[in-house]
């Protein structure tokens, strides 16, 4: 009696399903914790104020001054921080939409100039919505 235990046409097969699932898992996990938002990597600390917070009809521009001075309006960071350039940032980004609200979110530790200065291009350029973002005033705090 003769058993036939060795074939000769074995087919080899990888099987790719279990590394696809890991790359996909992988792949959802990174989606998932990436954060999309330019500003996310940027710490600032807004003074605090006993004010409620008012709600805006349409959408301002922001123009954000971190604690060593430089300018952002909206999005865009400016690689100067003078006047000029942050009038032409402002300008570019508003247009000719004056009656636009303007809403200023400076450090606390930024300086009292870098503030002035944008209040004045703001001024300069026509515009008189202005708000300063502040941070709820917390309880035992002076």
């Amino acid at each position: 009696m003769r058993l036939d235990t060795a074939t000769g046409d074995d087919d080899v097969e990888i099987n790719l399903t279990a590394l696809i699932d890991v790359v996909f898992t992988l792949i959802i996990f990174f989606v998932v914790t990436t954060s999309f938002n330019n500003r996310s990597a940027l710490k600032i600390t807004l003074p605090s104020s006993a004010a409620s917070q008012v709600e805006a009809q349409r959408q301002p521009l922001v123009v954000l001054i971190d604690k060593t001075g430089n300018y952002y309006v909206g999005d865009i960071a400016l690689a100067r921080s003078d006047l000029v350039s942050l009038k032409d940032a402002i300008r570019q980004q508003a247009g000719n939409d004056t009656d636009r609200t303007i809403v200023i979110q400076a450090d606390a530790k930024t300086s009292h100039q870098s503030v002035i200065t944008a209040m004045d291009a703001i001024g300069q350029l026509g515009f008189s919505k202005l708000s300063i973002a502040t941070a709820p005033e917390t309880q035992g705090e002076p």
